[in-house]
């Protein structure tokens, strides 16, 4: 099928565009490159640079490619700075989604996956965290994820739109072959932060909290490998085939890991120490978030190829050692 990638110059868009390439689909990626790269594009794959909030140029590109499904990737993902600029992230994650949504049913585009968040669940008051729990976002981010899942459900009983929102837990990693991978400016993720730190391109890891009540003292985290959240996504087109389908997948590995965990994996990958300095605990961090992953394992036969840490950390080094300032290195 065709495939609109909304997003798909960034981190996650860029993965599944070649995951769908490499399962017979046609990848179209539309992106305004604030965040995404112009070298992670898949060559050959067609690309339209607009912005979402522009409705007339989204209706243009739905018009002209005529896609069957639309992925969408294209959110605003600093938690910190949702809540120290929360008008950025409502105007760009929600109300930009709106946009795109009005342009899709207006052209007849009736099928919509949608990239989500476990930062919906807020402080869960139990673990692991499955689909049915109560959604009780604690940041800006998560709340505008949430609007636009509530818009969603609305969307699809009233028009019959079929979608599914996938809430990611930790994305890490990178392709296989080593030819895209993490560059975000400011980089906030754990494993490139240690991986910078082990190599001496960035300063030594802050580690937030070491008294936390989990086996080593720091928090634990459900990490899931880019291309395994990729898979997901191509796995349930079937399911979108019947109008009106609204359906919520959690996309995690269902294994909690520590952040000591994650900086062994990253020494035993670049075979450098990390660096560490110790600090106390962030506030509105909870000791540990992982998720239920049964209903995408049974509804799509969803199995990640990258069930453990070390395999995740081994992708996203060998995409930092071959490419050491990201894509400006292509």
């Amino acid at each position: 099928m065709k495939v609109l990638v909304v997003g798909g110059a960034g981190y996650i868009g860029s993965h599944c565009v070649r995951q769908l390439a490499l399962a017979g689909h046609s990848p179209v990626v539309l992106d305004n490159l604030v965040f995404g790269h112009r070298a992670a594009l898949l060559p050959g794959v067609p690309f339209h640079q607009a912005d979402l909030g522009d409705e007339a140029a989204v209706s243009r590109i739905l018009a002209e490619e005529r896609p069957e499904i639309v992925m969408h990737f294209a959110a605003y993902a600093f938690v910190g700075e949702s809540v120290t600029d929360p008008l950025k992230y409502y105007f760009n994650n929600t109300v930009c989604t709106l946009h795109l949504l009005r342009a899709m049913l207006s052209e007849g585009v009736t099928r919509f996956v949608f990239s989500s968040t476990c930062a919906t669940y807020g402080e869960p008051a139990a673990l692991p965290i499955v689909e049915d729990m109560p959604q009780h976002p604690i940041n800006p981010y998560g709340q505008t994820k949430l609007d636009v899942e509530n818009a969603l459900k609305s969307l699809a009983r009233a028009h019959g739109l079929s979608f599914a929102a996938f809430r990611y837990f930790n994305a890490a990693g990178a392709a296989s072959d080593g030819s895209i991978g993490e560059d975000h400016s400011p980089e906030t993720h754990l494993i490139p932060v240690a991986i910078a730190a082990a190599v001496g391109s960035g300063p030594p890891l802050q580690l937030f909290g070491t008294d936390y009540p989990t086996p080593d003292g720091t928090c634990l985290r459900d990490y899931v490998h880019v291309d395994d959240l990729s898979r997901a996504h191509i796995a349930v087109f079937d399911k979108l085939a019947q109008p009106g389908a609204e359906l919520f997948y959690n996309l995690g590995t269902g294994t909690p890991t520590s952040v000591r965990d994650v900086i062994a994996a990253v020494e035993a990958a670049t075979g450098k120490r990390v660096p560490v300095v110790e600090k106390p605990r962030r506030a509105g961090d909870p000791p540990a978030l992982y998720a239920d992953a049964r209903k995408a394992r049974t509804e799509l036969g969803w199995t990640p190829e990258h069930p453990e840490i070390r395999s995740i950390v081994e992708s996203a080094w060998k995409w930092h050692e071959s490419h050491p300032r990201g894509f400006a290195d292509r």
